[in-house]
């Protein structure tokens, strides 16, 4: 029973010289105790003491209670015998006095001596027994309330600290596991039982222990990384916002060995410990063929004692068994560590992300990146299992033969030989394929930037109808992919197979040098089979070198003050801002205006510290908040947005909504302030994302506000209430520093200071009047512009405030709610269940019969090749001597290696057949995704987060590239090889089929449990590995905004909480595997010691040879099943991508792009007419009339104005002329064709928009503006020239070739305005749009109400005239 209980004590009694040797030498190591350790020890302690003293006390006070309670007793009883004797005494004296005086006498002095010997004894024994009784009902009594009173000093001290409880509500058991339950795993089972039930949730997981978790590793990590680039431990308080730190990397030239070299400081402890169990497993794996070589030397004498078998056949077992539990803790720790790395790098990558400068943001995409935390860092991970083979698989090489040496002399110079030939080749390989994946990951990269900007520019794609040419050039790019990876894969057969064949080939070059060089040299069962064993072991380290080597090498004063400063936007470009002199007074507010591209946004860049400063000093003192030109919105509720991560204060936050002109929408949206904001805000207008965006700023309550354009996108007498409750005198900000870039002219008059910028120069600097009295540039152009601001300023917001965005989505979200609560959480049917056969059926289907068919005929002639050389060996073992020497060794080492030869012809075309229909498949599979993506309404992109799609085209569509083909190969290949091993086994014993069906059944058993787990787990895993890469593409996009509100250390613990919650469920999957590997390997030396053990028992009918064959093979059987199982969930697991990628066959779909036999005109529309009947909207069935049966007819060349309020129509009606929304009565005619019986593309094609948000791809200038080539170079300089860009882009060096970044980055806000054609420019620029016209439909609630020219509409004092009169323009 307390055996197992000295198994720990002799572990630390043995390691314990080693650990003090370690502590002398370093001086580090020692057990840190925390302030709540020691208090928890004194407080044990003292009540330990307090209890054995009060023992101490209670044990005396009893003993003299005892003493004094048996005198007085004794006392007593004494007095009440010698009243009773005497009496007696008397009255027999009284009576015989005369009789028998004598006799009396006698008998009174015997008995009186009689009775004091019995009162002595009597009272002895009574005082003894007493005592006795007494002391064991107090020692029992002392134990049962000392045992209670530990207990309960042991749980409240110990077991149930409420920190630990409220911290750690579902703790991992690996903390409270036994020394036995760790190496066993055991400590797993639980959660395997609980997911064989009922299918796991993300509840039933363990809390991430301290020590993995994000706070910890990156904390760590910070400060091993500042002690490394500043060469001295860092004296300074600990960073917080981690900028200083991460800025220091753009200084350090060699960044990369850099960061190795922190985190091995950091996890090269942890990691030493798993390379010493990785040394012991060495250790074994060596032993066991020299046990086997004792084993068949035991056949082949016939006199050796019979128990000498058996104990090697359970040497065998024993070594077998510790051989496995020794590798899987290595391999333990080695996830263990690379989960650590990942966690770390991923942190980092965040933290770089958020500091990233503007030159370096042109070069690192969104795309980058999550590419980069996606398929970068699995390849760290993979470095870290493999690192250790770099160096320990050359000493395994050299130890296998040296014991080949000792078996076949210098003939193992021929096995050397083979291995100098093997090794360069698979060097070479790895080299050729090293460069193949970066080239490959260049393609990936260029494919899953492509998407990126697809998904975000998806609504300009289909005003447009674009989608065709973005598809070609995401199919382009997919195609090299391609291309690189099948060249990959060849060469990656070629290893395969040399590996595979690399046993036999040294196995032939060594027994044919051994039996030629002489005649004498007989191969006989031991010097055989104990060779193979040996080789056995040198394909391990063979196999890992190359792939290790692989890996290793992929992986009230001044507000704001600028002095004689100059800005770029790159190092290496032309300067955006030059000689720029500023002074904002604190508490003031300041204008700055200039023309296109004159450097407003540029100066708040600068001050923001966004651009890159050549010279001069920037302050700004205080909090900062910004409005950036573009509004940025998180995927979150409204009031989240507003509030920001800040405290909500009620009274504040009511005055912000009301000043920002936001209660009126809050009426409109479903949820009020509640109501969930999709990603970047496409469930809000232009508007309304700028006043949320305005709103934040706002709330914060800085010192500085930086404002870019913040109302131009908002109607003027919006603009108007805003400025007077914001910005104005008696606004909310009237006491913080305001910097305000703007182009209503109106709002000047009211400026502190005006800044007037021309060419990223400060020409003008002072107040209205001052400027005006100059009559310089700035008065120049308030005279040119004044007399068309109101107009054009009415016009602006009538064309962005609509309410095409807040209606639509909403509506739009409970259209596709249905096939949202199916697939885009990822989290219902998605965990629970495991993969659908029809997922197999459709990745097979897309490969094709005709390749299946050969794949499995190969597999099988390749084992059969393989059987058939093993067997043939065993048959030459046997082979009689005659005359010292074997008969026919020519013809057997023929046959030997004409066997072999045709096994690895068989292995490299069954791995080339399964990766060229591994490629087949993930073609046809990305081509579906694209095509069904693309296809989808804007009701689905408005719905999903940006980051699942990308996840589907980075991560899933890898796995089906690579993982799923790679799986396979395992798979098919242990399967086979399996099958092989029990024939084997069966053939030299068939009482091993005994053994054999219930070691089948418990496998099954086995298997059972983990596929039902893993498979769970891997769902669980995947969900929540989504919200990373969205919280990444979000973050990235906006982190200046979220640096100018300080919030860097908030998004921090959100991306460290999503990389936490993602790693919950990654370490019970690594877990699980080595769980199964160790009951499966178990299971496989149970083989082992049957087929020992019945070869010991039939020693006088089995030969060496079958013998040496079968063990032999047998001991293969412990990794060919864990193999099995583990290559089966890989592909069970991956085959999920199949389903997340054939998920998106399911969602709503558009109406066709085009119809065949369309007899639609090529000049259509010819006129551009177009005429209304009856026309109805709804956004879903069920719902009110967005439109009702509207009817209007618009003539050629007529120019309508379109007007209304928020909530009108005005947008719905545009989204119905372009069939964004179908109609649900009623047509629309353009030139006389109903345009519901056209292609959207024919339609869309023809007719144009101009979007609100400007979005530009990456590639240059001229794809942005014409991506089918369907115009020629004169009349694309004509457009450039009408939207006054022909100088611009003249003065760029490759002109219309010109390099735009993701985003339109490296082009300014205004400009890239401009190239996408919307209207949110200055006044110059606007007028190419034209606004009234003859008529002009007023509209309300989907109705319209009133149409006239614009005169007559004033004229008749309707709702035309009122809203003009609110807007300040009558």
């Amino acid at each position: 029973h307390t055996v197992l209980v000295w198994f720990p004590c002799m572990y630390l009694w043995s390691c314990g010289p080693l650990y003090l040797v370690y502590l002398w030498f370093t001086g580090q190591g020692g057990i840190s105790l925390t302030s709540l350790c020691c208090a928890k020890t004194v407080s044990l302690c003292d009540t330990h003491t307090h209890t054995h003293t009060h023992r101490q006390t209670d044990r005396q006070t009893d003993r003299q209670t005892d003493r004094q309670t048996d005198r007085q007793t004794d006392r007593q009883t004494d007095r009440q015998t010698d009243r009773q004797t005497d009496r007696q005494t008397d009255r027999q004296t009284d009576r015989q006095t005369d009789r028998q005086t004598d006799r009396q006498t006698d008998r009174q002095t015997d008995r009186q001596t009689d009775r004091q010997t019995d009162r002595q004894t009597d009272r002895q024994t009574d005082r003894q027994t007493d005592r006795q009784t007494d002391r064991q009902t107090d020692r029992q009594t002392d134990r049962q309330t000392d045992r209670q009173t530990d207990r309960q000093t042991y749980y409240i001290y110990i077991l149930l600290p409420s920190d630990i409880l409220h911290l750690y509500p579902n703790p991992c058991p690996v903390e409270d596991a036994s020394f036995l339950s760790k190496m066993l795993f055991w400590w797993f089972g639980g959660l395997v039982i609980r997911g064989y039930r009922t299918p796991l949730q993300a509840e039933d997981l363990w809390c991430l222990r301290e020590e993995d978790s994000s706070d910890c590793i990156i904390a760590d990590l910070e400060i091993d990384w500042a002690r490394d680039l500043s060469g001295c431990r860092p004296t300074g308080p600990k960073l917080t916002e981690q900028t200083q730190l991460l800025k220091k990397l753009r200084q350090e030239q060699n960044s990369g060995f850099c960061l190795f070299r922190v985190l091995a400081r950091s996890f090269g402890p942890f990691f030493l410990k798993g390379t010493l169990f990785l040394i012991f497993h060495d250790a074994f794996m060596f032993s066991i063929p020299q046990v086997l070589s004792l084993l068949l030397g035991f056949m082949c004498d016939q006199d050796s004692d019979l128990w000498k078998g058996f104990m090697f056949a359970f040497l065998l077992f024993l070594l077998s068994s510790l051989q496995s539990l020794f590798n899987h803790q290595y391999m333990y720790s080695c996830f263990t560590v690379g989960m650590r790395v990942k966690t770390a790098v991923m942190g980092l990558v965040y933290r770089k992300s958020l500091v990233i400068s503007s030159a370096a943001r042109q070069s690192c995409t969104v795309g980058e990146i999550v590419n980069l935390v996606s398929a970068d860092t699995q390849k760290l991970m993979d470095m870290v299992v493999y690192f250790n083979a770099v160096w320990l698989a050359p000493i395994e090489i050299a130890l296998c033969l040296y014991f080949l040496w000792q078996l076949l002399g210098p003939s193992a110079l021929a096995g050397i030989a083979t291995v100098i030939l093997i090794f360069p080749l698979n060097g070479f390989i790895a080299k050729m394929r090293s460069k193949l994946q970066e080239v490959q990951m260049r393609y990936t990269d260029s494919r899953i930037k492509l998407m990126n900007e697809i998904l975000s520019g998806i609504k300009i794609l289909k005003f447009y109808a674009w989608e065709q040419a973005f598809l070609e050039r995401v199919l382009g790019y997919r195609e090299k992919e391609l291309n690189a990876l099948k060249r990959s894969q060849v060469l990656y057969s070629i290893s395969i197979a040399s590996f595979n064949s690399s046993s036999f080939l040294i196995a032939f070059s060594m027994f044919g040098v051994y039996v030629l060089v002489d005649d004498k040299n007989i191969l006989d069962a031991q010097k055989v089979f104990v060779s193979m064993a040996l080789i056995h072991i040198l394909k391990t380290p063979l196999s890992q070198l190359p792939f290790a080597m692989s890996t290793t090498m992929q992986v009230n004063g001044d507000g704001v003050v600028i002095d004689s400063g100059t800005f770029g936007w790159s190092k290496e470009g032309p300067p955006c801002l030059m000689r720029i002199n500023v002074r904002v007074k604190k508490g003031s507010l300041v204008a700055v205006v200039g023309h296109v591209g004159s450097g407003k946004s540029s100066l708040l860049s600068a001050m923001l510290g966004e651009t890159e400063k050549r010279s001069g000093h920037v302050s700004v003192k205080g909090s900062v908040a910004y409005v950036p030109q573009q509004a940025w919105i998180q995927n979150a509720t409204l009031k989240d947005n507003i509030v920001f991560g800040q405290e909500r204060k009620e009274s504040w936050y009511h005055r912000v909504v009301e000043a920002c002109a936001l209660l009126p929408d809050l009426e409109i949206l479903p949820a009020g302030d509640g109501t969930e904001i999709g990603e970047k805000g496409l469930n809000l207008s232009g508007g309304q994302k700028q006043r949320v965006s305005l709103a934040r700023a706002v709330y914060r309550k800085a010192d500085v506000y930086l404002l870019d354009d913040p109302l131009s996108a908002v109607d003027a007498h919006v603009g108007q209430h805003i400025f007077e409750r914001v910005f104005g005198a008696e606004g909310l900000l009237k006491d913080q520093t305001r910097v305000l870039v703007t182009h209503g002219l109106s709002f000047l008059p009211q400026a502190d200071l005006i800044l007037v910028l021309v060419e990223g120069e400060i020409t003008e600097m002072g107040s209205y009047l001052e400027l005006m009295a100059r009559d310089g540039a700035f008065a120049e152009f308030i005279r040119l512009f004044a007399g068309n601001e109101r107009k054009e300023r009415s016009h602006r917001g009538e064309e962005r405030d609509g309410t095409h965005s807040t209606g639509y989505n909403h509506l739009v979200i409970k259209q596709c709610f249905d096939w949202l609560k199916r697939s885009l959480a990822d989290v219902n049917s998605k965990q629970t269940t495991c993969v659908k056969l029809e997922m197999y059926v459709e990745y097979f289907r897309t490969i094709g019969l005709a390749l299946i068919i050969p794949i499995v005929f190969l597999y099988a002639f390749q084992q059969a090749a393989s059987l058939a050389y093993n067997y043939w060996l065993s048959v030459w073992a046997d082979d009689p001597i005659i005359n010292g020497t074997q008969i026919d060794t020519d013809l057997k080492l023929g046959v030997f290696g004409a066997l072999g030869f045709a096994q690895g012809v068989s292995i490299f075309g069954t791995t080339v057949a399964i990766s060229l229909g591994g490629i087949i498949a993930s073609r046809h599979l990305h081509l579906d995704l694209l095509n069904n993506v693309l296809r989808s309404p804007m009701a689905f992109f408005e719905v999903t987060p940006s980051g699942n799609l990308l996840n589907r085209f980075s991560k899933e569509v890898d796995a089906i590239d690579c993982m799923i083909p790679d799986g396979l190969k395992m798979m098919l290949g242990y399967l086979f090889k399996l099958l092989e091993v029990c024939i084997i086994v069966l053939v030299a014993m068939p009482f091993a089929g005994v053994v054999l069906l219930p070691l089948t059944l418990l496998y099954a058993f086995i298997q059972s449990f983990y596929v039902a787990t893993s498979c769970q787990l891997r769902r669980l895993e995947a969900v929540s590995r989504s919200p990373i890469y969205t919280h990444f593409n979000e973050t990235v996009q906006g982190a200046s905004v979220v640096r100018a509100f300080s919030e860097q250390e908030r998004f921090i613990l959100q991306a460290n909480g999503r990389i936490d919650h993602n790693q919950t469920a990654y370490f019970p999957r690594f877990v699980a595997t080595r769980w199964l590997a160790v009951n499966l390997e178990f299971l496989g030396n149970l083989l082992v010691l049957a087929a020992a053990t019945l070869a010991v028992m039939g020693r006088d009918t089995l030969s060496p040879g079958i013998v040496g064959l079968a063990v032999s093979h047998s001991l293969q059987v412990t990794g060919i099943l864990s193999w099995i199982v583990r290559s089966w969930t890989d592909v069970e697991n991956n085959i999920v991508s199949v389903e997340r990628v054939k998920e998106y066959a399911d969602t709503p779909k558009e109406a066709p792009w085009t119809i065949e036999g369309s007899m639609l005109p090529l000049a259509w529309p010819t006129h551009g007419t177009i005429e209304l009947e009856e026309y109805g909207l709804q956004y879903r069935k069920g719902l009110d009339w967005a439109l009702k049966g509207i009817s209007l007819s618009i003539q050629e060349k007529e120019k309508v104005g379109i007007v209304g309020r928020t909530g009108a129509g005005k947008s719905s009606l545009a989204l119905g002329i372009f069939r964004i929304l179908e109609a649900a009565k009623g047509e629309i005619y353009i030139d006389g064709i109903n345009i519901a019986q056209i292609g959207l593309h024919e339609l869309r094609s023809r007719i144009t928009i101009i979007p609100q948000d400007p979005v530009l791809f990456s590639g240059s200038l001229r794809m942005n503006l014409d991506p089918f080539d369907g115009y020629s170079d004169e009349e694309v300089w004509r457009a450039l020239e009408l939207s006054h860009l022909k100088s611009f882009v003249s003065g760029l060096p490759d002109k219309l070739n010109h390099e735009c970044s993701e985003g339109g980055e490296n082009l300014r806000y205004t400009r890239t305005q401009l190239v996408t054609a919307t209207a949110a420019v200055d006044q110059e620029t606007d007028n190419l749009t034209p606004v009234h016209g003859p008529s002009e439909p007023m509209m309300d609630r989907g109705l319209i109400t009133e149409m006239d020219s614009p005169s007559n509409l004033i004229s008749e004092r309707g709702q035309f005239y009122l809203m003009c009169r609110e807007a300040g323009l009558v």
